[in-house]
C-alpha cells in the first residue's frame, strides 16, 4: 500500500478534529517531555506530528528547536496554517520516517504518538529503529506511544501492532533503557475510548 497516498487522502477528506487520534492538547506527551528534557533549547522531533497540537504545546512551553515530520504534506500544512506566524519557528519535514534525511545525533528527544504501531512488518520496524539509533544523541530520550495490549486492532482502515512496555522496549534493544511508561485512556471525538501505552526510553 502507498502510505503517502493513504494519509494524504485521510487529511484531505476528513476534518482533522474528527479523526480518532485527535487531541485538543497533548498533555501526556508534554508532561513527559518537560519532565525529562527541561532544557528549552533541546532539539525535539515529533515523528508523524502532522496535524498534532503537540507542536503548539511545545512552543507555548518555550521550546525553541522543534521539528515536525510527517509523510503527509497536507497534515503539515494544516499545522502551519493553525500556528500562523509561529510556524516559522518550526522545522517542517515531509518524508517517510523510515528513510527521512535526518542528521546524525541531531535530536535530544524523539517523540512519536501513533506511528510505530502501524509498522507491522519487521523490516519496517528495523528501518525505524535504525533511524532512532542514528539520529538520537546518547543521553537523549525516545518517547513512543502506541496502542496498548487492550487497544484497537485497527486504525484508519489499517492493521496495527499493540504493545506492552516490555514488548515495545524489546523492539529497540539494549541501546535503550526504559525510564518510565504510562497508560492513557484516549477519548476519540466520536466518544470511543482507546487504550494507549507511552514508553519513554533513554539512549545509552
Amino acid at each position: 500500500m502507498d502510505q503517502k497516498k493513504h494519509w494524504e487522502t485521510i487529511y484531505r477528506t476528513k476534518d482533522v478534529e474528527s479523526v480518532s487520534w485527535f487531541q485538543p492538547e497533548a498533555r501526556e506527551s508534554l508532561d513527559l517531555i518537560t519532565g525529562f528534557a527541561p532544557d528549552r533549547t533541546a532539539p525535539i522531533i515529533d515523528v508523524g506530528g502532522g496535524a498534532s497540537v503537540l507542536v503548539d504545546d511545545l512552543l507555548a512551553a518555550d521550546y525553541s528547536d522543534v521539528t515536525v515530520l510527517d509523510v503527509s504534506e497536507t497534515s503539515l500544512a494544516i499545522s502551519r496554517q493553525r500556528l500562523g506566524n509561529a510556524a516559522a519557528k518550526v522545522k517542517w519535514i515531509a518524508a517517510d520516517v523510515r528513510d527521512a534525511p535526518l542528521g546524525d545525533r541531531a535530536y535530544a528527544v524523539w517523540h512519536d504518538r501513533a506511528v510505530f504501531h502501524f509498522l507491522i512488518e519487521p523490516a519496517d520496524r528495523h528501518a525505524y529503529v535504525a533511524q532512532v539509533e542514528r539520529t538520537v544523541r546518547p543521553g537523549g530520550y525516545v518517547l513512543v506511544a502506541t496502542f496498548a495490549e487492550d487497544g484497537p486492532a485497527t486504525c484508519s482502515g489499517l492493521p496495527v501492532a499493540r504493545y506492552s512496555a516490555d514488548s515495545l522496549h524489546s523492539e529497540f534493544g539494549l541501546s535503550f533503557r526504559i525510564v518510565t511508561s504510562a497508560h492513557e485512556h484516549h477519548h476519540t471525538p466520536a466518544g470511543r475510548e482507546q487504550s494507549f501505552l507511552y514508553c519513554l526510553c533513554r539512549r545509552e
